[in-house]
């Protein structure tokens, strides 16, 4: 199979996790009613807290997350890829882990992703992030297997550091995952170019459901759901609502791309700085 169509899930999710789990699943069937076998949602798909304690107080392990086995049987009974863009794990007294879970048409979970770079900002707004206050970051790259090819797992801050994309990228990936929960702040300035980019300069779809509009903490998310095709036009985009966004996805437009620019091929040794 080299055709199919893919949907991003665009939320505004709050901090309360069985309300979050029943709107999800609402706009992951109208996804599905359009169409697509391959639907995504963004990252803390079913937790926008107050602030890293409340997250920390309102997370599981993944054995007894709620939403975990509320997805997987939704995947299975649509018969569709799942991908959750993540979820608050906890991994210790302490920490949680910002996990991306993928899950196949049987309802297994064909991956696990744990964010690397953690979001620790100042912004000039006087918005201020310690994600690494309560969050254990991941120190693995991630290639999942589906019947279109290989995807990569990212999500949010890292697509900021694109060495990851192009380990990836070189490594088969044909769709790289960005699901975010971006401020306002930044996405008005960076949101497009990065995500363009990372598709550019790897020849690949870039796929980035979004968190959008203010959450009831106040915070607000820059929204803008994004399909992006390898030669960097924008398929499909979101506003600032909760929502869902279709494209059609071609991998033969991935090879396309690196045969016309075929710069995976062309890294050489430097020395320096």
């Amino acid at each position: 199979m080299t055709t199919f169509k893919a949907a991003c899930v665009q939320l505004r999710s709050t901090d309360d996790v069985v309300e979050n789990i029943r709107t999800t699943s609402e706009l992951i069937r109208e996804a599905h009613g359009k169409g697509a076998v391959f639907v995504g949602t963004p990252e803390n798909t079913t937790l926008m807290a107050p602030d890293g304690g409340a997250k920390l107080a309102s997370s599981y392990d993944e054995a007894r997350d709620p939403a975990l086995p509320a997805f997987r049987a939704l995947a299975e009974e649509l018969g569709i890829w799942l991908l959750i863009g993540s979820l608050a794990i906890k991994v210790s007294e302490t920490k949680t882990a910002n996990r991306q879970f993928l899950i196949d048409p049987k309802g297994r979970i064909a991956a696990r992703y744990s964010k690397i770079h953690l979001f620790d900002v100042d912004l000039p707004s006087g918005e201020k992030y310690r994600e690494s206050n309560t969050v254990a970051g991941g120190n693995e790259a991630v290639l999942a297997d589906t019947p279109w090819g290989k995807i990569g797992m990212t999500i949010c801050y890292d697509m900021r550091f694109p060495q990851l994309y192009r380990a990836l990228a070189q490594s088969g990936a044909f769709l790289l995952t960005a699901p975010s929960a971006f401020t306002e702040t930044t996405g008005k300035a960076h949101w497009h170019v990065l995500l363009r980019a990372r598709a550019i300069e790897n020849g690949a779809y870039v796929f980035a459901p979004a968190q959008g509009g203010t959450h009831a903490n106040g915070r607000k998310t820059y929204g803008h759901s994004l399909i992006v095709a390898p030669w960097g036009e924008i398929l499909a985009e979101g506003g600032t609502e909760p929502g869902v966004i279709l494209a059609d996805i071609d991998t033969a437009a991935v090879t396309d791309a690196r045969t016309r620019v075929p710069n995976l091929q062309h890294d050489r040794p430097f020395t320096g700085p």
